[in-house]
Formats: C-alpha cells, structure tokens, sequence
C-alpha cells in the first residue's frame, strides 16, 4: 500500500512532458527499445520509489534488479534527515545570516548584516573592490549578485541591496589557483557531506566537485554548472554532467581544460574542516557542506540540512554499477 501511495504521489507531482524527454534521453544513450523502457520506468516508480529522473540518473535502464537496492532514493533521503536532524536547528542553516554567524570560525572571510544600518556596511567595504551580496533565505544559486565597488557610491550600492533585500554583504573568496583553473569566472565549489553518527563520530560519506558553466559568476548546477562524484583522496575520476545540456564533458567545454586526472588542492584539510564543523551544531546531524579552497587552504561556503542523494549515484560515476545506500547507512551507525 505504501508503495502504492508513493507512487501515485510522484505521478500526481510529475510532470508527463518530462517523463517522456527523460526517456528520449535514456532511449538515445541505451538504444533499449522505447515501450521496454517505458514499463520499466514506471515498474522502477512503483518498486523502487523512485523518480523518472533518478531512473536516467541511477542508469536503471543498464543496472540488474540485485543491484536496484542499493541506491538510496528520495524517501530513502528525507527519512534519514527527518531521523537526524531536529527541525529546531533548521534556522541556523535555512538562514545565511545565521549561519555565517554559528561557523564564523570556518568562514575565514568577512561578511556583515545590512540590517545593521550603513555605517556598518561603509566599514565592511573599507580596502575592498567587491564582494557578494546574498538573500539570507536563497538557495541554488539564486538571489547572489557581485557588487563591484570601484567608482560607486556606497550608499546607493547600499540603498539598491536593501531593496533588493540582498541584506547579507559578504567578501568575495580568493580562489586557489589549481580550482581557478577548471573555471576562473565562478568559485568551484565541493559539496562534502557529513553525518553525525549514533557514536558521536563525524563521518565522511561523499564529496561532489562543482564547476561553472564559464557564463556567470556561480557553479550551481541550475544555473548551468557541472558536477562529478571525487575520489576519496580528491581527484576527478569520471566526466563531469552537466544538466541542462544533459552531457558528460572530459574538458570544460569553455576553458577546454582537462577533467580527469585533476586533484582538488587541500582536499584532506577540506574533510576535516567539516567534520569538525559538523561538531558545532550536534542537532543537525547530516549536513551537506560547500567548501571552497583558496590559497591557504579550505574555507566554508555554506551547509545545507537536506544533502543530494541522486548525484553522487549518477551512474556514469560508479564502474560496478551500485548505488550508495551502504555508505549511508554505515555513516550513520559507526
């Protein structure tokens, strides 16, 4: 019954036009005949619980039915943070004010509130050129805009962000030249994300590299950005996906700098930065945390309560063909 509610849900919720361009997609890439793919889609919602984009994602069209298991799915994912993480601590996430506040410690940067009046704006842009200026409640990508400073007024810069209601005023991040490399318009950012166990231990479960498409300043994937699964040690083992072209690349197709092969500098600091912040707030137990690496090391982004499970189990990243359900699950008890 269950599995019956669920799938009624997602069909409910879905979309059919996007239903039938995933399996265009999936038909071109396997070759699979399109009637075989189309039961087995809608045999995968209603079995597995999953989605039509986790079943082009997942690559469910090549993998076996003992190996289905082995992914973790969406239900699988609002369970373990609805088990995990007390919805109390969701302000200190859900709010970049308060975040920036709560890990100031692993900022490394400077960042001040507008709503502390101009004042405090004037002498947080002292011995600036520019710097990012943030909605407190946005999220993908959305509501950032670069403020350039040379040759402006302050506080017309300052009028126009509180209209805006860009209330959060923060130094932009000098990127390490290695990731400046893969895209030196956008700050690539590594998605490294965390559980706290039912030991007490902060554990590692996967680390996603982001680039920018070269086009604007962010490496979100909504806004054009690509994304691979890293290597324990931080390298890039597999092609990038890139999502709104639905396209793996080997090199940026911009920059044309190779992909495989590089190694994200500071990556073994990086993972320990955020397992010790993952210690700071023990109510929010599993948290996806954005790292950049500038020059002098691993700095945080932001975190996010609710963490991807679907592209860290694109199929492209993983040889045998097995999703990451174990590695959740030992996370969570050891």
């Amino acid at each position: 019954m269950r599995k019956l509610t669920t799938f009624l849900r997602r069909v409910a919720s879905g979309s059919f036009k996007r239903f039938f361009r995933n399996l265009d997609i999936v038909h071109k890439e396997s070759g699979k005949n399109r009637l075989w793919l189309f039961f087995s889609m809608v045999f995968c919602m209603f079995y597995y619980g999953i989605g039509y984009l986790d079943y082009m994602t997942f690559g469910f069209a090549y993998i076996k039915k003992d190996k289905r298991s082995t992914f973790m799915t969406m239900n699988d994912n609002l369970s373990l943070a609805r088990r995990l993480n007390n919805p109390e601590a969701n302000p200190t996430f859900k709010d970049k004010l308060n975040f920036n506040r709560t890990f100031k410690e692993y900022l490394k940067r400077d960042f001040v509130d507008l709503n502390g009046g101009f004042e405090a704006f004037e002498e947080f842009c002292q011995g600036k050129t520019c710097f990012f200026a943030k909605e407190p409640d946005s999220f993908g990508g959305l509501g950032v805009m670069k403020v350039n400073l040379e040759g402006k007024d302050l506080r017309e810069i300052y009028n126009e962000l509180i209209s805006k209601k860009l209330f959060l005023a923060e130094e932009a991040i000098v990127q390490h030249e290695e990731m400046n490399r893969l895209c030196e318009r956008s700050v690539n950012t590594i998605r490294i994300v965390t559980v706290l166990s039912d030991k007490g231990n902060a554990n590692f479960v996967y680390a996603l590299i982001r680039v920018g498409s070269g086009k604007n300043d962010v490496d979100n994937v909504t806004s054009g950005g690509m994304y691979t699964l890293l290597s324990e040690n931080g390298e890039i083992t597999h092609p990038l996906f890139c999502d709104k072209t639905v396209s793996y690349y080997t090199e940026h197709p911009y920059y044309k700098v190779p992909f495989i092969g590089f190694k994200v500098p500071y990556f073994k600091e990086a993972l320990e930065l955020c397992k010790n912040a993952a210690k700071v707030e023990p109510r929010m137990r599993y948290v996806g945390w954005d790292v950049a690496i500038t020059p002098k090391g691993p700095v945080l982004v932001e975190g996010n309560n609710l963490p991807g499970y679907d592209m860290c189990q694109n199929h492209r990243f993983h040889d045998l063909g097995e999703g990451m359900k174990k590695a959740f699950e030992f996370a969570e008890k050891n």
